[in-house]
């Protein structure tokens, strides 16, 4: 499936682009904040071909597609304004609350840069040995070039963050960018390195070295989002373009000077020296610990919390102990899936463990996890096992990362500090996580789904050829009575553009649902907003009553089924109060689709305005068209 296709269809999965308040990527996954998450069909992205996974973790809805996420975050930008700034935003959802929201916001200001930030820390690292081994000194001009390519991310990482924090909050991107910038100007750091007295009309100001910092410039920008809202409801539209930016620049630099800045700083350091103390009470047991977590982590997307403690540690102390010990749970998994590989037999997953063996070892793990060894289960409690061992291992050795990056094999470079210290105990960690992971895979086995996914085709196939002998028309009885809708014009992206399958739609005007034709009852919705019935020929049909009626919670519908129902054409399935619904401020507008349109060569419509119930409504042309594997 091309980029460009799949962008498409996951825009339209997720409920449409009216439906996207924000979207960043990081290594692996496309991470959205939807204004409504019931609009998103989560169980077909995941049948999706080109998907991997699809998580829901601290308010985000999370799109996994392995290392093409950034071509594929590209497509959407050119087949939509999700990525434009201006994108439509005067309904977004409610933020996500404790720490939930805390996880999402440090993951949309962190993952936009995580890419880069590991090309910078990987060149940084071998900087690192190209000066300790003699291949370069650190007085030659090359090195000085090269060395500002790998750490002017990190000398002006408030600007960068303050870009990724304005977008996340929608505060002026350039505002934000200008208060970074003077935390970094010239005169402020030469105050600073000289121990000049400082004052702001004669408050003393308490300065800091703020390049390489995180916590202060978020704390600033969010604090000037809030304000430039404020400023632009309360003054007059002829001048707010330029006076809001001359009072948030006027208030917030100073403020960040005073306030955010020391609070920041001392608030990271203080985090940064009690996971340092915890490694310095006892390497070994702290090393386990995060080898045999970080992965967990990862999977409720926990880890982004300690991703600022990591660039903390680098940027005060120009080191870090506490990320070398996760590079072992990378390890782990990778060598859980290449278990998965060896001892399979089944072929589909030989090639898939394989696949993700090879992208896990270069940090990418998200394909070995989920599509590998969390779903068979004791592969990944290997992987837990393994991680711990060789966290251990790494913990006491004392290795320390130089520089951030994703831990992954062209990352390794940044483990190397002066004299090799602590490196050794570095490989010989990943080696053990990865060989013990391996082996305990091995010996404690899996189900493996060989037999299983034989049966599954089996039928597939039977199931196929009966379509390709019995195939023949079906027609599809209007289960209610109203009138004709064109399915485009339904509020709903996902009917409208029809993804969920072609058919037609109803404005109601009696509040009944009536079986289409002789059938069975497949779908019986715990809400009773809608159904889907399968004809005895295999016609797949759902009824929707309504747009976002799931929220109702079942008010206003009364259900006369049950999934397994047999019924007859003419039979009542649901009945709805239509007033009732309309005040509660829903669409009664009701699509009837055919789910399973790919079977049939034509789905047409019969009728046009008014409709009765059981009249004919679409004729399905089966043209002895096969369903594709």
């Amino acid at each position: 499936m091309s980029q460009e296709k799949l962008a498409k269809e996951i825009v339209e999965l997720v409920g449409g682009e009216k439906n996207v308040e924000s979207l960043v990527h990081c290594a692996t996954r496309l991470r959205f904040v939807l204004k409504d998450d019931a609009k998103a069909d989560k169980a077909k992205l995941e049948k999706t071909e080109g998907i991997i996974a699809v998580k829901e973790n601290g308010g985000q809805f999370q799109v996994v597609v392995g290392n093409k996420v950034p071509e594929v975050y590209s497509a959407i930008g050119q087949i939509s304004n999700i990525l434009d700034d201006s994108t439509d935003k005067e309904k977004p959802r409610k933020a996500a609350k404790g720490l939930g929201g805390i996880i999402d916001i440090i993951s949309s200001i962190f993952a936009p840069l995580l890419g880069v930030m590991a090309g910078a820390g990987i060149l940084k690292g071998l900087l690192l040995i190209a000066s300790n081994i003699g291949w370069l000194e650190t007085t030659e001009t090359t090195y000085t070039i090269l060395y500002a390519a790998a750490d002017s991310l990190f000398y002006f990482l408030p600007l960068l963050l303050a870009v990724t924090t304005a977008r996340k909050f929608q505060g002026n991107m350039f505002v934000a960018m200008t208060i970074a910038g003077a935390l970094i100007y010239p005169s402020i750091v030469t105050l600073k390195s000289e121990g000049t007295p400082t004052d702001f009309f004669g408050i003393p100001v308490i300065l800091m070295n703020y390049s390489s910092t995180v916590i202060p410039i978020i704390l600033a920008v969010i604090v000037m989002s809030k304000l430039e809202k404020f400023f632009n409801k309360t003054l007059h539209d002829s001048v707010k373009n330029f006076v809001t930016p001359l009072f948030l620049l006027v208030i917030m630099v100073p403020l960040t000077l005073l306030v955010f800045g020391p609070f920041g700083v001392y608030v990271g350091n203080g985090i940064a020296a009690g996971l340092v103390a915890a490694f310095g009470f006892s390497p070994l047991l702290a090393g386990a610990v995060m080898g045999a977590s970080w992965q967990l982590l990862v999977i409720f997307g926990i880890h982004w919390g300690l991703i600022p403690v990591f660039i903390n540690n680098v940027a005060v102390y120009g080191q870090d102990g506490v990320k070398p010990a996760a590079t072992a749970s990378i390890f782990a998994q990778t060598g859980a899936a290449f278990g998965v590989m060896l001892k399979t037999k089944n072929k589909k997953l030989k090639t898939l463990a394989g696949s993700s063996t090879l992208t896990a070892l270069f940090g990418i793990t998200e394909p070995a996890i989920y599509g590998v060894t969390l779903p068979l289960k004791r592969p990944f409690i290997a992987g837990v096992i393994g991680g711990a061992v060789g966290g251990a291992i790494i913990g006491q050795a004392g290795t320390l990362a130089f520089a951030s990056g994703a831990p992954g094999l062209l990352t390794l470079p940044i483990f190397y500090g002066p004299g090799g210290q602590g490196f050794p105990g570095l490989i010989l960690g990943i080696v053990v996580s990865f060989v013990v992971s391996a082996v305990l895979t091995y010996i404690m086995g899996f189900k493996d789904p060989v037999e299983e996914e034989t049966k599954s085709e089996s039928t597939t196939s039977a199931q196929q050829s009966v379509r390709a002998t019995n195939a023949s028309d079906e027609s599809v009885f209007s289960p209610i009575e109203g009138t004709i809708v064109e399915l485009s014009e339904v509020p709903d992206p996902a009917f409208a553009s029809g993804a969920m399958g072609k058919g037609i739609a109803i404005e109601p005007t009696v509040g009944r649902v009536v079986a289409p034709f002789d059938g069975t009852v497949t779908v019986a919705f715990k809400k009773k907003h809608a159904l889907a019935v399968v004809s005895d020929t295999g016609a797949e049909i759902l009824v929707h009553v309504g747009v976002d009626t799931v929220k109702l919670d079942g008010q206003h519908f009364v259900s006369h089924i049950k999934e397994g129902d047999r019924v007859q054409a003419g039979d009542l399935l649901l009945e709805f109060d239509i007033a009732q619904i309309k005040a509660a401020g829903y669409h009664t507008v009701t699509p009837i689709i055919v789910t399973n349109s790919a079977n049939y060569e034509e789905v047409i419509p019969q009728a046009t305005g008014r409709v009765s119930s059981q009249e004919l409504l679409l004729k399905l042309s089966s043209g002895n068209v096969q369903e594709q594997k």
